[in-house]
């Protein structure tokens, strides 16, 4: 199954609290009329007096051990009973402050009122672990106006992710998007993912495609190489979708520029899961999964014995099943007699090589002799002799030019021929099109190396 990619718990919660500068101006409020903000900062008379005691209550919280531990509790309680408590401890501890907040916020109408109102407002949600409070001082904070340029994208950021974690998924895809579009990212790199999730669960998986899709195209204009964020994005908003032209696409290009044996595992299973091949079709899909190391368990091996014929290749069937057996991952009691018999064969096989090469060069063989010569010759990483066949199979009446086109870029790709086999998959359609763009991809990550 192909792997999803979850948004880390542990990630959110360091981004929920992680620290935050905010403020136009400085936003200390004071309850004497005398001891007046900056101009720029200016709180009403009324919500002055009675802010105070909430901005100092956060102030004395970090030297206040009855406040740091019930901060703790609230920050490891797992159920809703738990956090229920740690908060209430949290509020006694920092002298009812939620009352003296809501006290506050009554009195809140000027702009800058607003702003340290909705700050106030989040920082005793982050002490209390609360995403909901978190997110209604952050949106305060927004809808004050006063936000500063510089802080405004992770203020909207950090609104999407609070929204995210209370489950109002819309609303979250709303703020990270105008964070984005503001072009704020995250040190952790988690805008793009968080809002592709966002977009899928709240039943918009086309917007987290359109998003990363325009991404792409600005990489692909400029010459740079995409995001893999972006890419791995892509790939699952159109998995999800169960899209297959778009999952290929986005497969190959996770594969082609950032090439590893995890990559191509996400990128091979994929295509496995949605384009429904038949076993002499998903065969070249087994092989390229071989060939990258992409093949880490029972049922990847399985498959491919089950695409291979052993009686067609048996070398390349006792290949598979020594390289299974040796990784632990097979086991006699399952394939042992299958290979016996498969090896039993191999030598026979080798030696018909020649005289089966030579039947197939003479003028009257037929497209499907050929072709067939040219199969055995690639089961045994022949890979030259492979492609000289496939090549004279093309020139034949009635040969099935789509299998033919792909396996001779296959050939062509294992000799490192990277610009004649991309040239030559290019040319393949129908149901083994989405395997041809994955051999593509294989070629070109050879061509041009990850940096």
């Amino acid at each position: 199954m192909a792997r999803k990619f979850l948004i880390s718990r542990i990630a959110l919660a360091v981004a929920m609290t992680g620290g935050m500068a905010v403020a136009a101006a400085p936003t200390t409020v004071a309850a004497k009329e005398k001891e007046k903000a900056p101009a720029k900062a200016t709180f009403s008379k009324e919500y002055a007096a009675v802010a105070a005691p909430v901005d100092k209550a956060i102030a004395d919280s970090k030297a206040n051990a009855a406040v740091t531990a019930a901060s703790q509790k609230a920050q490891a309680a797992k159920t809703d009973a738990e956090k229920a408590a740690a908060r209430a401890e949290v509020d006694a501890a920092m002298g009812g402050v939620l009352a003296q907040l809501q006290t506050a916020e009554a009195q809140a109408t000027q702009p800058f009122d607003k702003l340290k109102q909705g700050e106030m407002t989040r920082n005793v949600g982050v002490l209390m672990n609360d995403p909901a409070m978190q997110n209604k001082g952050l949106v305060m904070m927004l809808d004050s106006g006063q936000t500063s340029p510089e802080s405004l994208g992770q203020v909207q950021y950090l609104a999407g992710v609070t929204a995210y974690q209370s489950g109002q998924y819309d609303v979250a895809a709303r703020y990270l998007q105008q964070s984005f579009d503001g072009g704020y990212r995250d040190t952790q790199n988690m805008i793009q993912p968080l809002l592709a999730d966002s977009y899928k669960r709240s039943n918009n998986p086309q917007a987290a495609l359109a998003m990363v899709q325009k991404e792409l195209e600005a990489a692909k204009a400029n010459g740079t190489k995409p995001s893999e964020t972006s890419i791995r994005s892509a790939l699952q908003a159109s998995y999800d979708a169960k899209q297959l032209a778009p999952s290929t696409e986005y497969a190959a290009m996770l594969a082609q520029y950032y090439p590893s044996p995890a990559s191509w595992n996400i990128a091979i299973s994929i295509v496995r899961q949605l384009a429904s091949l038949q076993n002499a079709e998903n065969l070249d899909l087994m092989r390229l999964m071989n060939v990258t190391g992409a093949m880490k368990d029972k049922r990847d091996y399985l498959e491919y014995l089950q695409n291979v014929d052993p009686r067609a290749f048996p070398g390349e069937a006792v290949k598979i099943m020594d390289q299974g057996l040796a990784k632990s991952l097979l086991t006699q009691a399952e394939v042992g007699q299958d290979r016996a018999n498969s090896a039993g064969r191999v030598a026979a096989d080798k030696a018909s090589l020649p005289a089966t090469e030579r039947d197939a060069m003479k003028p009257g063989a037929t497209a499907a002799q050929v072709t067939g010569a040219a199969d055995v010759f690639l089961s045994y990483d022949e890979y030259a002799k492979a492609e000289t066949l496939y090549k004279a199979a093309l020139g034949k009446s009635g040969v099935d030019a789509n299998k033919a086109n792909l396996r001779l870029g296959m050939a062509q790709a294992m000799q490192g021929k990277a610009a004649d086999a991309q040239a030559t998959l290019a040319k393949v359609s129908g149901t083994r099109g989405p395997v041809a763009k994955l051999w593509s991809a294989y070629a070109a990550s050879k061509a041009t190396p990850a940096s």
